[in-house]
């Protein structure tokens, strides 16, 4: 089976959407699939060209996949009409890409959202092609725009582009996404039951583990083992609304051995370290991501995780976070509403995490104080015992991969039936 993978992210980023598009091509490669990849050079969360990749046409290979990245805007600040542009500049130049890759006749392609703004030109290849087309929706980036009171307020425009939206997804062979919440949301768009596919996040459950040690880690920030540490990690962006962890670590000022740290880049970065200054935040420190060798050491290090969304972005982005603090056995604090996908897990699962309101500041540092209460120096076991049911990487691969094999096979069939 060959694939070719469409998306805006990929390895070497460090977070979300490009780390996973990376070990899933790394993934498939092992189970006689082959893969190229159509990308843009990698710039996030950082919004800045990563140092040594060209902003322009390009190729290389590595380990047999073939990589083509396609120059993109890439905006120094980040608003709704600069992201608009950004995403759009990709698209234009990534479909010019695709018009020249277009003998190479796929199985399948699979587009990853964000962006829908290039459901287009994976369409049309598809059918230049006569491969079966998948979308994967990591963000539903409309609702999600919308959700974050970005864009107009006109309500015949939302409508507009909600129907452009449910158009294209209804036009693909396949549609997968990450939670059961966004299934039903994607099946209200229009997308029949029938080509609607569960591919969850997941962690290296093996790799991610509670036995990790983060002493050195601490060490290396000057952190003492008996202080607590209240970890933020990834991208600081509009969506993560980080303003009220600085609220709580306000609150915290005068609580001895009590730490805030944020680990990560983004477009609010800037604006949150001023923050910090402007408020005075002595218990609060900011580190650069690290990389993924070190990842288990940094959960390991923290206390209590934070997983913080605004409340229009709860089930439009699922956080891809959260898959590797679970694996950890980590004591996590989750913003969202009860209703939500990570609302109706924290019910079915009983102390897979402490879930609070989301923009309640109150609530918030109440959370905080009952993760705090615990004995965070054991694993949290519901949560490592979740993530060895659910979020094992190679499990969650090898199943789609037979979904995608199946599909590929529903035109061998037809073909069979047409020649005879």
């Amino acid at each position: 089976m060959k694939i070719l993978l469409y998306g805006l992210n990929f390895t070497p980023e460090l977070t979300g959407i490009g780390k996973y598009n990376g070990e899933l091509v790394s993934g498939v490669k092992f189970r006689d699939v082959d893969v190229d990849v159509v990308t843009a050079p990698p710039y996030y969360p950082e919004w800045k060209i990563k140092q040594g990749f060209s902003n322009f046409w390009g190729k290389n290979s590595i380990d047999e996949v073939m990589i083509y990245r396609c120059p993109l805007y890439v905006p120094r600040k980040v608003t709704t009409f600069s992201r608009l542009v950004h995403l759009v500049s990709f698209a234009i130049s990534s479909g010019l890409r695709l018009l020249t890759l277009v003998g190479k006749r796929p199985d399948i392609i699979f587009l990853v959202q964000p962006t829908l703004f290039c459901a287009p030109a994976a369409l049309i290849y598809s059918r230049l092609t006569g491969a079966k087309s998948v979308l994967h929706i990591q963000d539903f980036e409309v609702d999600a725009m919308f959700g974050l009171g970005m864009g107009s307020k006109d309500g015949s425009l939302r409508k507009f582009v909600r129907r452009v939206e449910s158009w294209l997804m209804r036009r693909f062979d396949m549609v997968s996404t990450i939670s059961h919440s966004m299934l039903a949301n994607a099946e209200r768009k229009g997308v029949p039951q029938g080509r609607l596919t569960f591919f969850p996040n997941w962690s290296d459950t093996d790799f991610v583990n509670p036995s990790v040690s983060g002493k050195a880690l601490r060490d290396e920030w000057g952190i003492p083992l008996d202080d607590k540490v209240i970890l933020y990690s990834g991208n600081i962006g509009a969506k993560q609304g980080l303003e009220i962890v600085l609220d709580a670590a306000e609150i915290f000022l005068t609580r001895k051995g009590v730490r805030f740290a944020i680990v990560g880049a983004g477009a609010y970065l800037e604006r949150l370290k001023k923050a910090v200054l402007d408020r005075k935040l002595s218990n609060v420190c900011f580190r650069e991501l690290l990389p993924w060798e070190r990842v288990p050491e940094m959960l390991a290090a923290a206390d209590v995780h934070l997983v913080v969304q605004k409340r229009g972005a709860a089930d439009a982005v699922l956080p891809s976070k959260l898959t590797n603090i679970l694996s950890a056995g980590g004591h996590a604090l989750v913003t969202a509403d009860p209703t939500t996908e990570l609302g109706k897990l924290h019910g079915k699962y009983s102390g897979i995490y402490e879930l609070v309101e989301p923009e309640n500041t109150e609530a918030f540092v109440a959370g905080l104080e009952r993760c705090l209460a615990k004995d965070t120096t054991k694993p949290n076991m519901v949560a490592r015992q979740y993530a060895l049911d659910y979020l094992n990487k190679e499990q969650i691969i090898n199943r789609f991969v037979s979904d995608l094999k199946r599909l590929t096979q529903e035109n061998k069939v037809r073909d069979d039936v047409y020649e005879t």
